[in-house]
């Protein structure tokens, strides 16, 4: 009898560690899977920033050793913020390809326009899941950058990104900048704001863009005009005070999301952080101020924030809204002639496109707003800030350097 009883507590004593081991791998399995996700997401953001470097520079130079260069030098740099990616992977190991086309991707064809950057075998660390046999977890991410392609083209379906809001350029001997606007200072695209220098009566500094209507106005300064306008063109006028449609869509930028406007239709920016202190506006509604002091703003690189800090924050991240799109809170916004009388409705000439970087969210106090930016230039041909406007002979078409769905990475 002593005999089964010995039996019986060995068979007790496997059941239990049998029972241990599964108890530990199943935990096992939980961390590992986060850890995976955690560095999936973490890899994912790095490729991403290698890619927007890498498409960058090639749209500026052209030169694929130096794209590919930018690349691997942004990949370490990203990597450098995790150190259980850096142990495995640099920007060395990291796979580069051009195409002169998206879809169908085709490498090594010319000229090149879009960048891939392939990261593959980040190796990681497993915990109890090594009791059962599963020693190391492996993942990859891929990314694909370039220009949004142009409406018209056959791959392109990204909006031009119009703001529904215009400038009156001066176009007199002398003036300075771009049509009167230079980056030296904050510019102040006054809508609806008590003596600032409307178009005309009636009308707010307002556009129309594909209809009119408040709800269209909200559309459009989130980022829904699906068109392209080009110096030469006309555009009419949206007479009214829509302070509150243009607020809510402008501020999609920074993830703020009140009335019918979504995130997943119109995502914020990768990088929301605004000056501080913040911008306001002294009592003759035209001086930009400091709110916490009331001083004027004399010249851009009083902020502790503007234009080159959110390039630099956009390379290397740690990103505010990691599935945000990057450079979302740049702005083409016309440049219009309003030498003639323009009362209600009207059509005006375009000048030219002018790239304004926001620098916080749209502010509204009862029936005023002010949109506080940065002038980063014209936009030229290419809806990037550049210093000569595009030739005539060449399309005027606006794009900017994006992101793009990658078929080999789910996440891109």
């Amino acid at each position: 009898m002593d005999r089964l009883g010995g039996r019986q507590r060995g068979a007790v004593v496997v059941l239990i560690a049998a029972g241990l081991l599964a108890l530990l791998a199943m935990v096992g399995l939980a961390l590992d899977s986060g850890h995976l996700v955690l560095n999936k997401s973490r890899l994912q953001n790095t490729v991403d920033a290698s890619a927007l470097a890498a498409a960058k520079v090639l749209n500026d130079t052209g030169s694929e050793p130096d794209a590919t260069t930018a690349a691997r030098s942004v990949f370490d740099l990203n990597a450098a913020n995790h150190p259980e990616l850096a142990d495995v992977l640099s920007g060395a190991d990291i796979t580069v390809q051009f195409s002169n086309t998206l879809s169908p991707w085709a490498p090594g064809t010319t000229p090149a326009n879009y960048v891939r950057v392939i990261a593959t075998d980040f190796t990681m660390w497993t915990s109890f899941t090594r009791l059962v046999g599963h020693t190391d977890t492996y993942t990859a991410a891929s990314a694909v950058a370039g220009p949004s392609a142009p409406i018209g083209l056959e791959q392109g379906n990204e909006a031009c990104d119009l703001a529904p809001m215009l400038v009156c350029g001066d176009t007199s001997e002398g003036a300075p900048g771009y049509l009167g606007y230079t980056g030296d200072n904050v510019s102040l695209l006054k809508y609806a704001a008590p003596g600032s220098p409307d178009v005309g009566p009636g009308n707010f500094q307002l556009v129309r863009l594909g209809g009119p209507g408040a709800n269209i106005v909200r559309e459009n300064a989130a980022g829904g005009y699906d068109e392209c306008i080009d110096p030469g063109s006309t555009v009419e006028t949206q007479p009214g005070n829509d302070v509150g449609p243009i607020t809510q869509g402008l501020n999609t930028r920074f993830g703020q999301y009140q009335g019918p406007v979504s995130s997943t239709e119109y995502p914020p920016d990768k990088v929301t952080t605004p000056p501080n202190p913040d911008l306001n506006v002294a009592d003759d509604n035209v001086t930009v101020i400091f709110s916490d002091s009331g001083q004027p703003v004399t010249h851009i690189n009083e902020l502790d924030y503007s234009y080159n800090e959110y390039i630099a924050d956009l390379i290397t991240g740690p990103y505010d809204f990691p599935s945000g799109v990057a450079k979302r809170r740049i702005l083409a916004v016309p440049f219009v002639d309003c030498s003639a009388p323009c009362e209600g409705q009207c059509t005006l000439p375009v000048l030219g496109l002018g790239c304004f970087f926001m620098l916080q969210p749209a502010n509204q106090q009862g029936g005023t707003n002010y949109v506080y930016s940065e002038f980063i230039g014209d936009c030229a041909a290419d809806g990037t800030p550049g210093p000569e406007p595009a030739p005539e002979e060449e399309a005027p078409f606006i794009y900017k350097i994006v992101l793009h769905n990658d078929p080999l990475s789910p996440d891109s």
